[in-house]
């Protein structure tokens, strides 16, 4: 167990934590939330023990161990190869091991009878008792399938470390920490580095695991898979919700209600309060009833509002036209140092399509947006735009290439020459750079401050082919969804890579599978695709089976008369299994969709009714900002109405698919 008592950290007059206490107990999966700035990963940070805080604020119980990610990760110098820096999470258990096996050899040489072969064989037993509860003698076992579940190659293994990126060191970081199952995992931003495969893989592993975690992530679909509690970090407290982030989400909606009307209250008792005392203060009669008011004020504790997320607002450009064909690959042929990327890769886009790229990490997604966007070459092929096709392009790294000295206002100004200050201003406005954030220089800003300034840079120039590399990396989840719903009122052409699932479900209508050097397209969303290679992968198992099973399949009638009712029942509960399976998902975002519906259309009748009252009129400001908000609510209605239409019609369609195929049976 691991606890905070009343950490007070305050930088000037903002309190960072007041009075903050918390208790992390065995097997807790917390999910830990807060806006931009609230603190989440200096907590974790105290938690972990890398930066001090006042003796007697952290405490953790004996044989408590506790293991910290951070967001980035630093260079490896250590020359060791990528399986001997992952075994060094054994460091402990392999200097044990060295010492048994000395203490075997010594033993040999020592008379049985004396004291000194006494004491070494009660060490021994001690050490032995130790690693025979350790896992040491499957160590490799659980080193070459946590490094492969990570993504990592088995020809990796004897690679030095150093030589990989940043973010496969990351994942190496991450082998060590789960190698080293500690009590507690502390975890900053883990799916950053990780493609669609590992993402999964990792959500499997941490279900699986016995410790406890606190998890600092913008993945809502993995917050939702991972943690069964979530903390809201807000004014330098901690607010406990018991649920994951869906439940959060939701619960926290309900308690702003209730906190709004008791701060409401608040401020209405005081300002009757204040208008008694300043009226009756002078007057001698009322001289006791005044001191009772200002008691009673002096002893009030005031309520505080939790902090808002501040959101990006905006729009993407309206795209020019262009032709109906916007992007067709022919032959496309890529390598590096003699290593196939891609071969004879070919694929056409239409105006108005949104895909998805997605593969392992190294299979070429980035290199294969790259040799569209013109930033690298392809060894053969040819990449062909249509007729007036105009490229906005945004690298996974786009924001570490940001000119360090210049400010945010200059890195914009920079690149849309035609744009005026004040326009330049707004637009950075929209992505939460504002008053003299516009200022700060590239070299101090976050690395969702990075990314969201070059995000800014990006749809700065009207573009009608959009081709993204991980945008949402460090873009907090209030931030994606805002991002979410402009790409999918975009009305040009979307290339996006990205493992965020929930992302990309929304508005994607294809998706581009990178595998061994080949691509395949898929139509419809991540959810249709990961249902897809499911199905695939089921098929292809069931062309394994021997010829046996073969045959016993190639005669339906002969078999199923030899059922009995039992085995007849568990084969009909088996195929509602699969019916429900394929359903399942649609059901829940006809749900998702009818919720978002009911809510939008509540809000949008608030809206017609403050906007029915002559009154607004008089206040213009009021009025323009009301209207831009009623015709966005009224934008998202319609989306959400979509969506709900498509979710009916595809439960439709597999509901008649089901009727048919028990017609054909009978």
């Amino acid at each position: 167990m691991l606890s905070i008592n009343h950490l007070d950290i305050r930088y000037g007059a903002k309190h960072l934590f007041k009075d903050l206490s918390i208790q992390v107990t065995d097997g807790k999966r917390i999910g830990l939330m807060g806006v931009n700035g609230a603190g989440k990963s200096t907590l974790l940070k105290i938690m972990a023990g890398v930066d001090e805080c006042d003796d007697g604020v952290v405490s953790r119980s004996k044989y408590f161990t506790v293991a910290y990610l951070p967001q980035e990760s630093s260079a490896l110098v250590s020359g060791k190869t990528l399986y001997q820096e992952a075994e060094s999470a054994f460091a402990e258990l392999l200097e044990l091991q060295k010492e048994v096996d000395a203490i075997n050899e010594g033993l040999a040489d020592i008379d049985p009878q004396s004291e000194e072969f006494s004491r070494m064989l009660d060490r021994q037993g001690e050490i032995q008792h130790r690693l025979e509860g350790s896992g040491i003698y499957t160590m490799r076992a659980r080193i070459e399938k946590i490094l492969l579940g990570l993504g990592f190659h088995q020809n990796d293994m004897d690679k030095p470390a150093s030589s990989f990126s940043g973010g496969w060191i990351m994942r190496l970081m991450l082998a060590k920490m789960l190698l080293s199952a500690p009590s507690l995992l502390l975890l900053d931003e883990p799916t950053n580095h990780l493609d669609l495969t590992s993402l999964t893989w990792v959500e499997d592993f941490l279900r699986s695991y016995n410790g406890a975690m606190v998890i600092v992530s913008h993945d809502r679909t993995f917050l939702d898979k991972v943690t069964t509690n979530t903390w809201e970090l807000s004014l330098g407290k901690i607010s406990v919700y018991k649920g994951n982030y869906s439940y959060y989400e939701k619960e926290k909606v309900e308690r702003k209600t209730i906190e709004k009307a008791a701060y409401d209250n608040q401020q209405a008792q005081i300002k009757q309060s204040m208008q008694f005392i300043q009226r009756f203060r002078a007057k001698s009669t009322k001289a006791k009833q005044v001191q009772s008011r200002v008691k009673q004020l002096e002893k009030m504790v005031l309520l505080e509002i939790g902090e808002e997320d501040r959101q990006i607002r905006f729009s993407f450009p309206p795209a020019p036209d262009s032709g109906r064909d916007v992007l067709t690959v022919e032959n496309l042929c890529k390598s590096y140092d003699g290593k196939e990327v891609f071969n004879n890769v070919s694929f056409q886009f239409q105006r108005g399509d949104k895909v998805a790229v997605v593969g392992v990490n190294g299979a070429g997604k980035s290199t294969l947006v790259k040799i569209i966007a013109g930033a690298i070459s392809a060894d053969s092929g040819n990449v062909k735009l249509g007729h007036n096709v105009q490229i906005s392009y945004f690298g996974q790294h786009q924001a570490q290439e940001l000119t360090p000295s210049l400010t945010a206002l200059e890195t914009l100004s920079l690149s849309v020459k035609d744009m005026t200050i004040t326009r330049i201003r707004s637009l950075l406005g929209t992505f939460l750079f504002r008053g003299e954030e516009v200022d700060k220089k590239v070299s101090v800003l976050s690395g969702g401050e990075k990314s969201r300034l070059a995000l800014a840079k990006m749809i700065a120039s009207p573009a009608n082919c959009m081709l993204l590399d991980e945008p949402t990396n460090h873009l907090d989840i209030s931030s994606q969804e805002v991002l979410q719903e402009a790409m999918s009122q975009y009305d040009g052409f979307i290339l996006v890579v990205s493992h965020n699932r929930y992302f990309l479900d929304s508005f994607v209508n294809k998706v581009v599978a990178v595998k061994d050097g080949k691509i395949s397209v898929y139509e419809g969303n991540i959810s249709d695709y990961l249902l897809k290679i499911e199905a695939e992968e089921a098929k292809l198992a069931g062309k394994q089976k021997t010829s046996k099973d073969v045959q016993a399949v190639a005669k339906p009638d002969e078999s199923k008369a030899q059922l009995s009712k039992k085995e007849q029942r568990k084969q009909d509960a088996q195929k509602r299994q699969e019916r429900n399976k394929k359903v399942g998902p649609w059901k829940k975002r006809a749900e998702e969709a009818e919720k978002n519906v009911e809510k939008l259309e509540a809000q949008k009748m608030d809206l017609e009714a403050k906007m029915a009252d002559p009154d607004l009129y008089q206040n213009q400001e009021a009025w323009v900002a009301t209207s831009t908000e009623y015709d966005e609510c009224n934008r998202r209605l319609e989306r959400w109405y979509e969506k709900w239409e498509t979710a009916q019609e595809k439960m439709e369609i597999l509901d008649k698919e089901r009727e048919l195929n028990k017609l054909n049976k009978n």
